[in-house]
């Protein structure tokens, strides 16, 4: 019986890192856009709308964050008012719009990059090159895993 206990202890223990690392990174990242008045979710619309020229609808653009649609409306709106992405109609649809980035929106993701880019490299500096993939799988496990209990929480 001690092994298993162990074994919960143990499991527990790497939640309740994993919960610290996260905060800890969203803190980080709260701080660290926060110089250009972007919360961590704006710079991931901009980011990934740079690889998108054509935009995306607020949909797509839902999909590729992994958030409802209903946050990215508000997220988008605050872009827009700052100037940073504009919303064109798609031809062919009257409900739907286009979200892209403005050249002010583009300058600002191209601004950030590099001491993002930086800064991520930074944080991971005591885990080998080699043993990212590996890491990378063992989180996207724990991701399924939670997204399966989740489901199943929410259907009880």
């Amino acid at each position: 019986m001690k092994t298993n206990s162990t074994a919960t202890e143990r499991r527990y223990e790497a939640l309740l890192q994993l919960l610290r690392t996260s905060e800890t990174i969203w803190n980080a990242s709260r701080l660290f856009f926060g110089r250009w008045d972007l919360s961590a979710s704006q710079f991931n619309v901009l980011n990934v709308l740079r690889d998108h020229a054509a935009g995306l609808t607020q949909i797509e653009l839902s999909r590729e964050l992994i958030t409802h649609r209903s946050n990215v409306t508000g997220l988008v709106d605050r872009l827009e008012e700052r100037g940073l992405v504009a919303r064109k109609a798609v031809p062919g649809d009257r409900r739907a719009y286009s979200v892209q980035l403005t050249k002010a929106g583009a300058q600002l993701v191209e601004e950030i990059l590099p001491e993002y880019y930086a800064r991520a490299e930074a944080a991971f500096e005591a885990i080998p090159l080699k043993d990212l993939p590996q890491f990378n799988r063992q989180l996207a496990e724990i991701d399924a895993t939670t997204t399966r209990i989740a489901a199943q929480l929410e259907n009880h």
